[in-house]
């Protein structure tokens, strides 16, 4: 006669089942973590789980399309727009949401550099967090270095620009986020950002208006102590479009 076990059961396996967003949610929930729409959340993605949200997006937007009364059966323009959709947002305009930093190398200030650099334009795109459309536009950087700097290449501001605006954004934020890590890769004695867009969420819905522009700027340091290095960066970018 065959006894039962005493041993306790071993754990069952993971719900094969369960949407990998599921998933993802819950390794944030349980590091008491956010993932608002501006956020990166590289650190609770686990290999394969892009693949397999990349599925489950597709999956929900096909339902948006059903939604939409849309006839991707028979319609050849549609049949696949799903999956179009889903990659774009997920390895492209939401890419920075997904993946982490770019490798910055940074080299120590050797000749100890001291005067204003500025880099830019540089062209960002983005999408607005309100209606998902999109948002272009350029940005100027201004760096006051000391001696105690970390200087990086060139390239890698862009870098950088392209990994902050990779999410859903608004303008103000987006400009927040590229400062402070800037401020954390190089720690110069001043820092400056101006950026000017173009948001499609006021061109292509709305007011419909094409012709307005959006523009900001963080001073930090020196930029927002001495207004004659504030004056001399202003006057150093080049005339902006339509002004």
């Amino acid at each position: 006669m065959l006894m039962k076990s005493n041993t306790p059961d071993s754990p069952a396996p993971l719900d094969e089942g369960t949407p990998v967003s599921v998933k993802i949610r819950e390794r944030l929930a349980l590091a008491k973590k956010r993932f608002n729409a501006n956020d990166n959340i590289a650190a609770f993605i686990e290999p394969g789980d892009l693949e397999k949200l990349l599925d489950e997006v597709e999956g929900k937007m096909q339902g948006v399309l059903d939604s939409l009364v849309i006839d991707t059966a028979r319609d050849h323009n549609t049949h696949n727009t799903a999956r179009r959709v889903a990659k774009m947002y997920l390895n492209e305009v939401f890419k920075g949401r997904y993946v982490t930093a770019p490798t910055i190398t940074e080299f120590p200030n050797a000749e100890h550099l001291n005067e204003l650099m500025i880099v830019g334009p540089i062209t960002v795109r983005s999408a607005c967090s309100h209606h998902f459309c999109p948002v272009i536009g350029q940005v100027w950087i201004g760096v006051m270095p000391n001696e105690h700097t970390n200087v990086i290449g060139l390239s890698k501001y862009a870098r950088l620009a392209e990994w902050v605006m990779g999410r859903p954004q608004i303008q103000e934020e987006a400009v927040v986020q590229l400062a402070d890590l800037i401020q954390e890769k190089t720690q110069p004695d001043g820092l400056a950002i101006v950026m000017e867009a173009s948001h499609y969420c006021m061109g292509w819905r709305g007011v419909k208006d094409m012709d307005s522009k959006m523009i900001n700027s963080v001073m930090r340091g020196v930029f927002l102590k001495d207004p004659n290095l504030r004056r001399e960066f202003l006057s150093l970018i080049p005339k902006k479009s339509n002004s």
